[in-house]
């Protein structure tokens, strides 16, 4: 995964969901809507919740491989810390 700054991602028109160890990003411009984050984990992305990112409902590990699932490279995330 080519990996983009927290600035990039939000200048390309990324949103920014907040976690403690991972920051979530989404465009829903990129998005094709297969659906491949919703199956991963419904605790995370939940389209009927607002905020429909939770960046923390899973293990950071977990949120990374789901998002890395993503066809369309509308998610994106960065690991705090590294």
């Amino acid at each position: 995964m080519i990996q983009m700054t927290e600035i990039e991602l939000l200048e390309a028109g990324y949103r920014k969901y907040s976690g403690e160890k991972i920051d979530v990003f989404y465009s829903a411009e990129h998005c094709a809507h297969a659906g491949k984050c919703v199956k991963g984990s419904i605790e995370v992305f939940n389209p009927k919740r607002k905020p429909w990112v939770i960046a923390d409902a899973e293990a950071a590990d977990e949120v990374a491989r789901i998002i890395e699932t993503c066809p369309a490279g509308a998610l994106k995330y960065i690991r705090k810390g590294e």
